[in-house]
């Protein structure tokens, strides 16, 4: 048993070597390209880790007899994630994401809640600000992949305790729709879909490592935590808007 221990904690060991090494060797190659490959894909992991050291202090001890394995996975892991970052870099896919949860609230509560659009930093921890210009237009600012960007939205669609739809007119290429289904006098299932075009290569990578499926997965637990906290809406805009 022991030795079965020591042998998963040495294969999580290299497989580590390799995703780091591979960033390391990839970054050295595109920087003198004005591309920084590690600062777009760690950026979130060193804001949420801030006591991770910088690139150039990281060192990592392994026994000898393990060494050239190591070099050879951090060389290996160097060429997969540069061709990777180079297919990735070559193809422009739209991702599509679609997530649900159910509320112990009324279908009301949660709709209402929703059109509350400048109160989406509470429950999405990407989004800096959300800035209502009028009852159809919006203006964002978050961090995509840790880098800031800013874009504006528009609703193309609103039905109260129904649907919500969106679409960017500016920046961020995204667009989808929330619904609200009533389960009971008060269950509600709020769900989301989305689509939207991965711009750089950290964007990319993040999409396909699932990094954005599960955002919206925490986004929407926290939704449903702060619904069911407080019980009522901090306020509600029971407008339509004719779909176009």
């Amino acid at each position: 048993m022991r030795e079965m221990r020591e042998m998963r904690g040495t294969t999580l060991a290299v497989a580590a070597l390799a995703a780091v090494g591979g960033l390391l060797l990839a970054n050295r190659m595109r920087k003198a390209r004005g591309t920084d490959l590690v600062d777009m894909v760690l950026v979130p992991v060193r804001e949420a880790m801030p006591d991770l050291p910088a690139e150039d202090s990281l060192s990592l001890r392994m026994p000898s007899g393990t060494a050239v394995a190591s070099v050879s996975t951090l060389l290996a892991g160097g060429v997969l994630v540069a061709m990777l970052a180079k297919r990735m870099r070559e193809t422009t896919v739209t991702s599509t994401i679609e997530e649900s949860i159910e509320l112990n609230v009324p279908v009301s509560t949660a709709y209402n809640q929703w059109t509350q659009f400048e109160e989406f930093p509470r429950f999405m921890a990407s989004v800096q600000e959300v800035k209502q210009v009028d009852n159809t237009h919006l203006h964002w600012r978050a961090k995509v992949a840790g880098m800031p960007k800013e874009w504006d939205a528009e609703i193309t669609e609103q039905i109260p305790d129904a649907r919500i739809a969106w679409r960017s007119t500016s920046g961020v290429h995204n667009e989808g729709v929330v619904t609200f289904h009533k389960l009971g006098d008060h269950r509600t299932k709020v769900m989301l879909q989305m689509d939207y075009d991965p711009a750089t290569l950290g964007e990319k990578v993040a999409d396909a490592l699932g990094g954005v499926k599960l955002a919206a997965k925490s986004n929407l637990k926290r939704f449903k935590h702060l619904v069911e906290g407080r019980g009522v809406e901090t306020g509600a805009w029971r407008g339509s808007v004719a779909r176009h």
